[in-house]
């Protein structure tokens, strides 16, 4: 069916709010929960969608401050991470140097501070734009840029810095 005589259609954005969920809280079910609660949010509210409005952004907008929303909430809860960094699939399996290496990089990017980690997750695996990313995180452009690149420049330093402890390193592979 063409995309405007569905202007609504949350849908296809499933995989991808629930790809950003998983980013936010770092657990399978978690994020399950999460995307619905946002979504439930999002069809109650419905009628303040404008028509024409990159629905995108607004439904990750929703996920976002609900998220923000449940960890207010919780916040006087002690909260442990459960390291279920493990609980993200791979669309497909890789050989086992990639799958190592796989693991370090989502490991390193979890250990981001959360704000940074929401930046470079809606840019960088989400393909949101600048704007869009802004938006959703209702946040100002630069701001996002700012987050984006201090981000940036500590996957690399983890990358570069053997004493660090989260060093990104690939076991193998080299020919001696």
């Amino acid at each position: 069916m063409d995309q405007e005589k569905r202007p609504f259609d949350v849908i296809a954005q499933l995989t991808a709010l629930r790809r950003y969920a998983r980013s936010l809280v770092r657990n399978s079910s978690d994020a399950e929960d999460l995307v619905h609660d946002a979504l439930v949010k999002a069809y109650e509210r419905r009628t303040t969608f404008r028509s024409g409005a990159n629905l995108r952004a607004w439904l990750f907008a929703i996920l976002h401050n609900t998220h923000i929303d449940q960890h207010r909430h919780r916040a006087s809860r002690p909260q442990q991470d459960e390291g279920s960094v493990e609980d993200a699939a791979l669309s497909y399996p890789a050989g086992q140097e990639q799958a190592v290496r796989l693991r370090q990089v989502r490991e390193a990017f979890m250990t981001l501070p959360q704000d940074q980690r929401e930046a470079l997750h809606l840019v960088a695996v989400e393909d949101m734009s600048y704007q869009e990313a802004a938006q959703a995180l209702n946040i100002p452009i630069g701001t996002l840029m700012s987050r984006i690149a201090r981000a940036r420049a500590r996957l690399r330093s983890l990358e570069d810095d053997p004493r660090q402890p989260n060093h990104l390193r690939l076991i193998g592979g080299g020919h001696d």
